[in-house]
């Protein structure tokens, strides 16, 4: 999907839910962000549909073996405009972004350090460097690196088939499932947000340990002005996605847009114990406060 059209359907599903447009601003912000960056000098992976399958037939991401062609100068500007969005979001992380833009401009930090890692975003090294909390690394990580990562899969893209992929992992860049679609033939499909990926997934089966004992998932059913959305948490692991029925719900939104326009829902089972990787839009959304009162 281009980048720009996802302006369109944020606009499009506020619509739906205006009572979110004005604490979800910051989201909006990082379209505007996206549909204004350009990729320059950035080429797409070149790999064979060969090497691709050699790489998930290991089980093993895409990008932890690419060639690292995503340069400081590729986020330059998508990362700044964050750090100052998020700056003005938070004034008590003022200090720590402070650091985070001295270690990037000395070469300390680069691209690298926000890629997905097994078990979380980024390496580390952003959270050691600045004293930023790991769900803010991992806002910027989202915020920065989904123009240049869609750029770069963008031919891989095709040489994805059926059955060849089997985690909860992106098979592109590694990073958690954002979201979950069930689409108009039953199957589930996987969304992430890191790089714009998809990927098909069991419907029985835990994404982020793994489990397909019944007893260990838990469907939250929203409000039932809401047909078509559920949370699917898992008991043992007790994490969390959103999921979507496009069956019921055909005029839905891309995953992205359906999960970043459906902050309720995250507290649903967030009070309900749960937690996922992903950053949530209540994150930001309560400016690191309590969200206990916000919907």
């Amino acid at each position: 999907m281009a980048l720009g059209t996802l302006r369109a359907e944020w606009e499009d599903l506020l619509e739906r839910r205006p009572a979110f447009r004005t604490t979800l601003t910051v989201y909006g912000d990082v379209l505007d962000h996206w549909a204004r960056w350009s990729p320059a000098r950035l080429a797409p992976l070149a790999w064979s549909a060969q090497e691709c399958r050699q790489r998930w037939e290991r089980s093993v991401p895409l990008l932890r073996e690419a060639p690292s062609a995503i340069a400081v100068d590729d986020l330059e500007d998508l990362l700044g405009g964050l750090m100052e969005r998020l700056a003005e979001l938070r004034e008590d992380v003022a200090a720590a972004l402070q650091r985070l833009a001295e270690a990037w401009d000395r070469g300390a930090l680069g691209p690298e350090a926000l890629f997905p890692t097994p078990g979380r975003i980024g390496s580390g090294a952003v959270e050691a460097t600045s004293g930023l909390a790991p769900e803010l690394v991992a806002f910027l990580a989202y915020g920065s690196l989904r123009p240049p990562l869609e750029v770069y899969f963008a031919s891989a893209r095709a040489h994805l088939s059926e059955h060849v992929w089997n985690l909860g992992v992106c098979p592109f860049c590694g990073g958690p499932p954002g979201f979950s679609d069930v689409l108009e033939d039953g199957r589930r499909r996987l969304a992430c947000h890191l790089c714009g990926g998809g990927w098909p997934y069991s419907r029985m089966k835990c994404p982020f340990c793994g489990t397909e004992q019944s007893q260990d998932l838990v469907r939250l059913e929203p409000e039932d002005q809401d047909k078509g959305y559920v949370v699917i948490a898992c008991r043992r692991c007790h994490t969390y996605v959103k999921e979507l029925d496009r069956r019921v719900r055909w005029n839905g939104q891309s995953a992205l847009i359906e999960d970043w326009g459906s902050p309720h829902f995250d507290l649903v089972a967030q009070r309900a114990g749960y937690r996922r990787p992903v950053p949530a839009p209540i994150t930001l959304a309560t400016g690191g406060q309590s969200a206990s009162g916000m919907w």
